[in-house]
């Protein structure tokens, strides 16, 4: 009895463990003062990025450079256009098209973001695709699946630590290459161009 005891609470803590381990993230990148984190999501082939900067600026600056929808695309990776559908309070919902290299066909996607803000002053402002906000367009392939968050911390009055999580599933047909390729360049290219154009 004893012995069938301490083997189940053995197996508990190893499945445990390995729950946890799925759960950890790994760094992939980490240079130009960007740090990229990887992990796994049940369920999904593509997986979640974590990413982090810290730009010199105050937070209100970030914050405002975040909000404009229109010129957001000066700074996402891979953006095309971007533009404003709605917003109310402190929601928004954003249409945005973004290049693939040949022969993927190119994405658009619809994201519903709200934003608020924390008693410590930082900003968190969630992620979540809205896919059927507006009739697919057949030129493109629209993003179904978007999960994540920018967070924006102040560490001073000049400095703020941003941290962008997502996962997404770009749907339709992507090669491996890319789809790895992506979850590394797009946080990459994102936090260097924010910070470029917070920083003006």
């Amino acid at each position: 009895m004893i012995k069938k005891i301490i083997t189940t609470s053995a197996l508990t803590f190893c499945i445990a463990l390995t729950a946890q381990a799925a759960e950890e993230w790994s760094l992939a990148k980490d240079s130009d003062g960007v740090k990229i984190y990887l992990k796994e999501v049940p369920g999904s082939k593509y997986k979640a990025f974590k990413s982090v900067i810290t730009i010199n600026a105050n937070i209100e600056r970030v914050v405002a450079e975040q909000a404009n929808a229109e010129k957001s695309c000066n700074w996402i990776h891979d953006c095309k256009s971007s533009k404003l559908l709605k917003s109310e309070a402190n929601q928004a919902w954003v249409y945005t098209r973004f290049k693939a290299p040949w022969p993927v066909t190119e994405r658009d996607s619809i994201l519903h973001l709200v934003t608020t803000k924390q008693d410590d002053g930082s900003y968190i402002r969630k992620i979540e695709a809205s896919p059927t906000y507006l009739p697919n367009d057949s030129d493109y392939v629209r993003v179904q699946s978007v999960e994540g968050s920018w967070h924006l911390k102040p560490l001073s009055d000049t400095k703020v630590e941003v941290t962008y999580q997502l996962h997404t599933d770009p749907g339709g047909s992507v090669p491996a290459w890319l789809a790895n390729k992506f979850v590394v360049d797009a946080p990459f290219n994102t936090l260097r161009g924010l910070k470029a154009a917070a920083e003006k």
